[in-house]
């Protein structure tokens, strides 16, 4: 049984007729009768022409004075905004507050597939989907069949994906404007930096608005991150076509650019210019690696297995391997992470951490002892690194 039920009247110019009414309140009817028990929400998705030729937000004014429906569409909530993506993007929103996943669409068979175009954009797999299909009369008076479309063509999509882009675009930055923070010990030839929660549009509450990581598993969409990397583009003055991530396997395996790509990675390493390299972090430490002799850079991404398989230094060999770096020229920056205060392991694997280095467990006799991770880092490579600490979830240079 869904969750929410979304009843779609865009763009439709119904006329007055008897028959149009009789057949919006059959189906408001049904969705009240079958849904109303458990669905958290009912929505009709509206823009400017519903029934009034005036346009407006009262354009459902004759829908409403006949048949029984004004006490029926009381139950529904309206939203009505000039476009597709602006409507489907606050429903997105609305669902998201309540937590809701099962959707039920009820289209008009020649609006199914565009209808779907949008979802296919704006949600992920997180939610499902189920669609049924709405006779509606048209402006002609007649009561039609509508043919469903089963294609869309590569200008259509293009089409809402531009459209879609140029809403998110449109957006306010949440929770405070962007921020980029850089260290000194890094010269100017690379760009380089690490963000803040801030600055993006991602409204999850479990994300930053700056999330810049999208996955099947979460609600936040590609789009959405394609927005906020967008606009940090803008920001540091990079290229975001040639922005290159992390590959996460909480591992230490390392992509040399212009070699073969490999499944999962937890470290990049480039001489290329013009490209973005970065390493997300959360509780894992990204760490970024530049040396301005041999003009090479990298970045990691080193989690507590990450830290014990030594990514760090697998990093650094790789630079000296593939471009001649020699180590006192690497510069290597711990980013933000959990701290020891916070990060807590089992004993057994606690203890992995007490044989490097004692310092880097505390209430090691406790069931779950505290590490840290950044001093492990240090003590797990040979080389100097410098602690950066900030509060930022992204590192990139170029």
């Amino acid at each position: 049984m869904a969750e929410a039920v979304l009843i779609d009247l865009f763009g439709l110019k119904l006329n007055s007729q008897n028959n149009c009414h009789q057949t919006l309140l059959k189906t408001l009817n049904a969705v009240q009768n079958h849904h109303a028990d458990k669905a958290k929400f009912l929505c009709i998705i509206c823009c400017g022409n519903i029934s009034c030729e005036r346009g407006g937000e009262n354009d459902i004014c004759e829908l409403e004075t006949s048949n029984g429906l004004l006490t029926l569409l009381k139950e529904f909530e309206t939203v009505s905004k000039p476009s597709m993506a602006a409507s489907l993007y606050t429903i997105k929103q609305k669902i998201d507050e309540k937590n809701l996943s099962s959707i039920k669409v009820i289209v008009p068979m020649h609006r199914k597939t565009l209808m779907k175009a949008f979802i296919d954009q704006l949600f992920t797999e997180v939610y499902n989907f189920e669609f049924e299909d709405l006779q509606v009369s048209l402006k002609d008076g007649l009561l039609k069949q509508s043919t469903e479309i089963n294609m869309i063509t590569a200008h259509e999509l293009e089409e809402i994906q531009n459209e879609i882009e140029t809403y998110l675009r449109s957006l306010p930055a949440l929770n405070g404007e962007l921020a980029i923070i850089t260290t000194p010990s890094i010269p100017d030839i690379f760009i380089h930096g690490f963000t803040t929660r801030t600055g993006g549009i991602s409204y999850i509450p479990t994300l930053s608005s700056f999330n810049l990581f999208s996955s099947s598993k979460r609600r936040d969409p590609k789009v959405v991150v394609q927005e906020n990397l967008r606009r940090l583009a803008n920001a540091a003055g990079f290229n975001a076509e040639k922005f290159h991530r992390i590959k996460p396997d909480h591992a230490s395996e390392v992509w040399i650019m212009g070699k073969k790509e490999p499944e999962s990675y937890d470290a990049i390493t480039t001489n290329q210019r013009g490209v973005t390299v970065a390493a997300l972090g959360a509780d894992c430490i990204p760490i970024v690696f530049a040396d301005p002799v041999k003009k090479a850079c990298g970045v990691a991404h080193s989690g507590w297995k990450g830290t014990l398989l030594g990514v760090a230094m697998t990093t650094v060999n790789a630079m000296i391997a593939e471009y001649g770096c020699s180590l006192e020229d690497i510069i290597v920056v711990l980013g933000p992470s959990v701290g020891p205060c916070c990060f807590t392991l089992p004993r057994e694997s606690a203890n992995t951490f007490h044989n490097l280095h004692p310092a880097c467990v505390r209430l090691f006799d406790s069931p779950n002892p505290y590490v840290d991770l950044r001093k492990a880092t240090r003590l797990h490579s040979s080389v100097d690194v410098e602690k950066f600490s900030v509060s930022p979830a992204l590192s990139s240079a170029v």
